[in-house]
């Protein structure tokens, strides 16, 4: 087993299946899904990766937002105790592998979760839109600019 690095890279969301689009909606017409998601496209978001201990420890602190999500690992539960928006988490198992997805607002406590060896956090409705729910499962690309992969073997 490898361990993991602080650095940056893509999450893409992996879809198997298409998400099924009601006849009586174009796919012209922009809706809150977007239209890569509902045909079944993988869906790539810039990713932060916090894996020591003070890059867990900060997290989302002290931020007003978020582009795209943070991995925190290794991690099982997570809190929004000072945080200044509310967040999406999911709960990945070490198959990168959704487990659950909730919606956490400001002072909140997530309680920790059993198979659970990483955490993804974005601001609250992300998840949604990317088609991120349980069962769905997730890769992680490295960033062109790092000089090492976040995950090292």
């Amino acid at each position: 087993m490898g361990r993991w690095r602080d650095g940056t890279g893509t999450l893409r969301v992996l879809r198997d299946t298409p998400v099924e689009v009601p006849v009586d909606v174009r796919l012209d017409v922009p809706v809150d899904v977007p239209l890569d998601v509902r045909l079944g496209v993988p869906v790539d978001v810039p990713l932060e990766i916090a894996a020591s201990y003070r890059a867990r420890s900060r997290g989302l602190l002290g931020r007003d937002g978020l582009t795209g999500a943070i991995l925190l690992t290794p991690a099982s539960g997570v809190h929004t105790f000072r945080m200044r928006f509310a967040i999406d988490v999911a709960y990945l198992d070490r198959r990168l592998t959704v487990l659950a997805v909730t919606t956490l607002r400001p002072g909140r406590l997530g309680l920790p979760r059993p198979r659970a060896r990483h955490v993804l956090e974005a601001e609250a409705g992300a998840m949604e839109r990317w088609g991120l729910r349980r069962g769905t499962r997730v890769a992680l690309d490295p960033g062109p600019s790092s000089a090492q992969p976040p995950y090292v073997r």
